[in-house]
Parts: C-alpha cells; sequence; structure tokens
C-alpha cells in the first residue's frame, strides 16, 4: 500500500489540498486564505503547528511537494508547497467520500446528553436555556453573515457549509427549546429512585437458554 493510500484524511488535511488545487502557497498563506474565505468555521487552523505538521505528513505521503524556498527582506525563509497529481486524486477522493457517506464524529453535546440525569431536572433546565440562548445568537449571527453574502452576490456554493451549518443550530436550537418547555411543564423529570429499576437495564447480558 503506497504512503498516499495510507493516508489517514482529516478536514484540515483537505482543506489544505483544496486551497493547493488553485495555487502553490506557503502554509501562511494557506492559513490567511482560509481565514479570508471563512471556512476557519468548519476547519480548524488556529494553531500554526498543527497547520505545519499536517502539511508535513501531506508531503510524506507525496501528496504536496516543495515548490521552492524564498526569502524577502520583509519575512524569513519560506517554503512554497504545490499539490501532486496524488493529492488531486486523494482530495477528490476524499471529497466524495465525506459528502457521500454519514459518519459518527462522536461530538460532545450527544455524549453529555446521554449522562443528563447526572445534573438533575432544574440544573440540565438551566443548563439548556443556557445553550438556547448561545444558539439564538448564533443563528443571528449566521443570518447577518448569510445578508451580507447575498449583498456581495456570493456564489451559493462557496457559502453551502454556512447554510448547513445554520440548519443545523435551527434545528438544534427548535429540539433544546422543547426539552426546556417539557422540563419547565414537569413532563420530563426524573429522579435516582425513578432510575433505580433501570440501572442495570443496558448492562445486563442476556441469558442462556
Amino acid at each position: 500500500m503506497t504512503a498516499s493510500a495510507q493516508f489517514k484524511r482529516s478536514p484540515l488535511a483537505m482543506a489544505l489540498l483544496g486551497i493547493l488545487h488553485l495555487e502553490p502557497m506557503h502554509p501562511y498563506a494557506i492559513q490567511r486564505r482560509i481565514k479570508e474565505w471563512g471556512k476557519d468555521k468548519v476547519v480548524n487552523v488556529g494553531q500554526r503547528a498543527g497547520l505545519y505538521k499536517t502539511i508535513a505528513r501531506l508531503q510524506e505521503a507525496g501528496l504536496v511537494a516543495v515548490r521552492e524556498t524564498g526569502r524577502d527582506q520583509q519575512y524569513p525563509e519560506r517554503t512554497v508547497y504545490e499539490i501532486t497529481d496524488a493529492g488531486r486524486a486523494a482530495c477528490a477522493a476524499w471529497l466524495a467520500e465525506m459528502v457521500s457517506t454519514p459518519r459518527n464524529e462522536f461530538p460532545e453535546f450527544p455524549a453529555a446528553l446521554s449522562f443528563l440525569m447526572l445534573l438533575g431536572p432544574l440544573a440540565a433546565r438551566e443548563e439548556l436555556e443556557r445553550r438556547a440562548k448561545t444558539l439564538r445568537a448564533t443563528v443571528t449571527e449566521m443570518d447577518e453573515d448569510a445578508e451580507l453574502a447575498t449583498q456581495m452576490q456570493l456564489p451559493r456554493v462557496v457559502t453551502l457549509e454556512d447554510e448547513y451549518l445554520r440548519a443545523i443550530a435551527e434545528a438544534e436550537l427548535r429540539w433544546v427549546e422543547g426539552v426546556v418547555a417539557d422540563l419547565a411543564a414537569g413532563t420530563l423529570t426524573w429522579s435516582w429512585e425513578s432510575l433505580a429499576p433501570h440501572r442495570d437495564s443496558t448492562t445486563d447480558e442476556p441469558s442462556e437458554g
């Protein structure tokens, strides 16, 4: 198996190859371009060390290569990278699979919900109300960004991730508000006594017979 076939893809690696599809760049310019385009909402480029590490891995796998190393009076030595043919093929394959195949990415919120009973109904309601407040602000900000994109006449295809994120945030907000309402009405509640009979219900092994 080749190094490129063994490479474990990531959103950052995919974004780096996508940016290098356009033109050769040095890492700082790649990071800046991702931020300028607003793609840092979906790709973590906050830590430059992680960016350089991913580029090194892509180079080891033969997906990118050094184009040139230059220096000027204002900046230290900078290595410019370009995508290889193998990198173009890998990027296309990753995109196709990432778009077509849902993947369980184990986000924090569902994991926390699976142990929500530990907070108790009152504390759970308070924390979910805080989350709903944050989600409302997020949706409002996304609407403002969408209006700006419309004014700039940006092609819809370059803002699809924003549409998706807003749809997810709005759906989550509706769900959280529903749970908060049920907690407030008392139709969703629990106590240690009510949970005790079900404590082992998910861990009991089936009997043999």
